[in-house]
């Protein structure tokens, strides 16, 4: 459990430690605005592209050995990004992080479910959902630390011999899963579907601010050639994604019922557990990865704080989800798994409500880290065991296949959030510069525009820098703090209003108790689906 958690801990890191480290790898690789952005797209997009895919490659290839494989190809991007002199070579090394990352998580979570049955099996769980939502807040400020302190190349470097650790770890104590009973043969048309369905798809999600949602905003440059029309290339990718994961059901389903080998098979929706856990995960992915966007963007923006002062403050974060984590099991034998579920999320609606009342330009910090730590401590409750919900009643011969599907979908759910909210606080922060520009006096109209341009265009990165452009004053800069502040509020408080509908969709879960639990477990163990599914 420890190799495994490591394991899972370093893909997360390096999904959120970037953010922190952005602006000094603009300036030392001197990064065109599209490289900047591609930084961290390009992992996110290869991850969730490919989640499905290999999971289902660890059901039939050896669990273990697709962890191995993925480790080790992480280690050597992580090693091609940290020597990259130029965004070409940063580029590259993400994109293969995201390749190896993409296996390492199905891997162990469909090795977790593998592994352990009864009261193990909601401590392991537990472990391994409160390790992903500790390290996402860890991520931020080891970032800070590592370009403050040292270099933003050891924010690269420190996986290759945490890596080592990893490999020699599973060797030794991880030992092989597979499904011996599946059929041999690689559906390559379920493959090349999902890859691209879902590629278009988060695409779509992740650069329909940048490029526009309809109308071209920014348009795509590759070398000379340069997006031609008026359209935005994001409703083309939206198209594209459709109809691939449509084609990619038929195809499945037809395959199924020849007999054939499929990548995903789409019985397992049938599983009311997994079919409305995924639905509620992708709910709460949304409303927390949307909260984690805006939160630092406004506690630098509007407050001033600097990366390494923001990476502390999401500590508190983390603290909450790994001291709970601990009691996770012990509560869920005494209310079941559905009940600790929504036990955590109604603790991460109050939270994120309580920051959305807390935010303005004289916040205090602890106040904000209080209520950062009772997020934490949801996050821990409901992450962990709606993971355990998900997957209690999911044979273990197709786990991988699970597992990977639902881990896509909370990857989905998260490039969502960050889609939809991120939508609404630049939308909100644009239009509140633009009202309180108008009341400061000496600011003409074209000034206005440009000021409001700036603001919009680095999400309000650029406001603690703001009154030194031409023309600008300190009226003018904190003229765009407070819309920082309204656009924060409102932003939080959407995340909380799509936390709580993440809440109404677990009414769809099924009931459990610890025996329900514990049996359900073992006939999965057995390879049997329970009555009733």
């Amino acid at each position: 459990m420890c190799v495994v958690s490591l394991a899972v801990s370093i893909i997360i890191m390096d999904a959120t430690i970037v953010n922190v480290i952005l602006p000094v790898l603009i300036q030392d690789l001197s990064l065109s605005v599209s490289e900047a952005e591609w930084a961290n797209s390009i992992y996110a997009l290869v991850f969730a592209a490919l989640l499905i895919t290999v999971g289902r490659m660890g059901d039939l290839y050896g669990r273990r050995r697709l962890l191995l494989i993925g480790v080790v190809i992480f280690v050597v991007a992580s090693g091609i990004a940290a020597v990259a002199q130029d965004g070409t070579l940063l580029l590259t090394g993400r994109l293969l992080q995201g390749v190896g990352g993409a296996m390492i998580l199905p891997s162990t979570l469909s090795t977790v479910n593998a592994l352990f049955t009864g009261r193990e099996r909601g401590i392991a769980f537990a472990i391994w959902g409160s390790t992903i939502g500790g390290m996402a807040a860890v991520g931020p400020l080891l970032g800070g630390w590592l370009a403050t302190d040292f270099s933003w190349h050891w924010a690269f470097l420190i996986n290759v011999p945490i890596g080592i650790l990893i490999v020699v770890g599973t060797l030794l104590w991880v030992p092989e899963t597979r499904d011996p009973a599946a059929e041999r043969g690689v559906d390559i048309a379920g493959i090349t579907l999902s890859v691209v369905g879902l590629s278009a798809i988060v695409f779509g999600l992740i650069e329909g601010q940048r490029y526009g949602w309809w109308r071209i905003q920014d348009a795509p440059r590759i070398a000379d050639w340069t997006w031609p029309w008026s359209v935005s290339p994001v409703p083309f990718a939206f198209a594209l994604g459709v109809i691939a994961m449509v084609t990619f059901v038929v195809v499945e389903r037809t395959r199924g019922a020849r007999g054939l080998p499929v990548l995903l098979d789409l019985a397992l929706l049938r599983i009311r557990s997994l079919r409305y856990g995924a639905i509620a995960a992708l709910i709460v992915a949304l409303g927390e990865f949307g909260m984690l966007f805006a939160l630092p963007l406004y506690v630098q923006g509007a407050l001033g704080f600097s990366p390494l002062s923001t990476g502390f403050l999401i500590l508190a974060l983390a603290i909450g989800t790994f001291l709970i984590s601990g009691g996770t099991a012990q509560l869920a034998a005494k209310l079941g798994s559905r009940s600790v579920v929504r036990l955590g999320l109604l603790l991460e609606v109050i939270a994120v409500a309580g920051l959305a009342f807390s935010i303005s330009l004289t916040a205090n910090a602890w106040t904000l880290a209080a209520w950062l730590f009772l997020y934490g401590v949801g996050v821990g409750l409901a992450t962990a065991q709606l993971t355990n919900v998900i997957m209690v009643d999911v044979p273990v011969a197709q786990s991988g296949q699970a597992s990977g599907l639902q881990s896509t979908v909370r990857q989905l759910g998260s490039a969502l959030g960050i889609a939809i909210l991120g939508t609404v606080l630049v939308t909100s922060l644009a239009t509140a510069t633009a009202s309180n520009l108008s009341n400061v006096d000496g600011v003409d109209s074209s000034s206005q525009e440009q000021f409001v341009a700036v603001v919009k265009q680095s999400a309000g990165a650029a406001i603690p820098q703001l009154d030194s452009l031409p023309g600008a004053t300190p009226e003018v800069r904190a003229a765009a703090e407070e819309a920082m502040v309204t656009a924060a509020r409102i932003t939080t408080f959407s995340a909380s209003g799509v936390l709580l509908v993440g809440l109404l969709a677990t009414m769809g879960l099924p009931a459990t108790d610890p025996r329900r639990d514990e049996e359900a477990a073992l006939r999965a163990k057995a390879g049997e689906l329970p009555a009733g599914t």
